[in-house]
């Protein structure tokens, strides 16, 4: 099961939570986030595989970014198209596409993302780039039936473990970590984020 730690920023913070065994590390660079990434951190993940995150940006701009920060994925929060998508594939980067779950019929706009995304990642809707740090209604995934394997996001917190416990889908991947274990934006808690993950992976292991 996949754990991925998004906007993420600062150096020594980036560092601590590459040791608490996490698989993907994202970082935001959507200008009207308040985690947005405006300079190169002084550290970046050695160990940990490398997410940009993007809303609605062009081609070019996203590929600088791959190129500067060493990138093994995109993460595509906007209204990208499925040929940007198949572009970006073709060009050797993994790709996660997002989508908001509004209501059950919200699975729907995956389809034509189902050859050309490595991952989708489902979240919470929200009218700004911040995120809106708040849980959707899970069972709107029992829509999904596509092949595509996804992250679920939107407001996961330790206290979202006992639901996670119960939650399953054949498609289910992992998970994406962002506000709920933040002490500012951009900033983890990393006790937090370490006994959190450390509980989530027994608990799959158990399952």
């Amino acid at each position: 099961m996949l754990v991925k730690v998004c906007g993420m920023r600062e150096p020594e913070n980036i560092r601590a939570a590459e040791k608490c065994d996490i698989d993907l590390m994202g970082f935001i660079f959507a200008p009207r986030s308040p985690r947005c990434v405006t300079q190169m951190p002084a550290y970046l993940p050695e160990k940990v595989r490398r997410i940009g995150v993007f809303v609605d940006a062009d081609k070019a701009t996203i590929e600088h970014r791959i190129a500067d920060y060493g990138l093994y994925g995109v993460q595509l929060h906007g209204h990208e198209s499925p040929e940007l998508c198949h572009a970006l594939h073709a060009s050797g980067v993994k790709v996660i596409k997002a989508f908001q779950m509004q209501d059950r019929t919200s699975a729907a706009q995956c389809h034509a993302y189902e050859s050309v995304c490595d991952w989708f990642l489902f979240d919470t809707p929200c009218a700004t780039d911040g995120g809106s740090g708040k849980k959707f209604d899970w069972t709107l995934l029992e829509s999904y039936r596509g092949s595509t394997p996804f992250l679920l996001s939107g407001g996961l917190s330790p206290d979202c473990l006992t639901e996670l416990r119960g939650f399953s889908h054949p498609q289910w991947a992992g998970i994406d970590l962002n506000s709920g274990f933040e002490t500012a934006p951009a900033l983890k808690d990393i006790d937090k984020l370490r006994n959190f993950i450390t509980l989530f992976r027994n608990e799959i292991k158990n399952k």
